[in-house]
């Protein structure tokens, strides 16, 4: 992936989470961008992501479309006001709901791609899709509901 992610313009006190905080040295720290209308994500499973041999955890696969929606969130509220990522106010967006689908097992020792498209902005909540794929295969689908962080998170 070349130029910056949507993590690198997270504001230095929300860039811990550890599914995406570039400041999380013990952490996923994904990295998403924009290709086309779609977000995409591209990550290597560690062997201590292991479900069973050969496998990845669930665990892992849902973090990664959690954390894929919340950035793909906040990178599509700057879009829908053209704004850049880097401008003030910050957006950054936090999990209301998750839900995901584990469509076959996910092998280990392949990169993942995680794709999504932004299926509703309302207000200060945007739903995104988005899709894990293993070697071209879809393995997880999954829906993030994200709203804008409270300012109370920021004290």
């Amino acid at each position: 992936m070349t130029g910056r992610a949507f993590q690198d313009y997270y504001p230095e006190n929300v860039a811990h989470c550890y599914g995406c905080g570039t400041l999380n040295d013990k952490g996923l720290q994904i990295r998403t961008c924009w290709e086309g209308e779609e977000s995409v994500t591209r990550f290597l499973p560690r062997p201590e992501h292991t479900a069973i041999p050969g496998y990845v955890y669930g665990g892992l696969l849902a973090s990664l479309v959690d954390c894929h929606g919340t950035g793909t969130a906040a990178a599509a509220m700057y879009r829908q006001e053209g704004r850049p990522m880097d401008s003030l106010p910050a957006y950054r967006f936090v999990t209301a709901s998750l839900h995901v689908d584990y469509l076959a097992p996910t092998p280990l020792g392949v990169e993942l791609e995680i794709r999504g498209r932004v299926k509703e902005i309302k207000g200060r909540r945007v739903v995104v899709q988005a899709a894990v794929f293993a070697g071209g295969r879809k393995t997880v689908q999954g829906e993030v509901v994200a709203v804008q962080m409270p300012e109370s998170f920021n004290a």
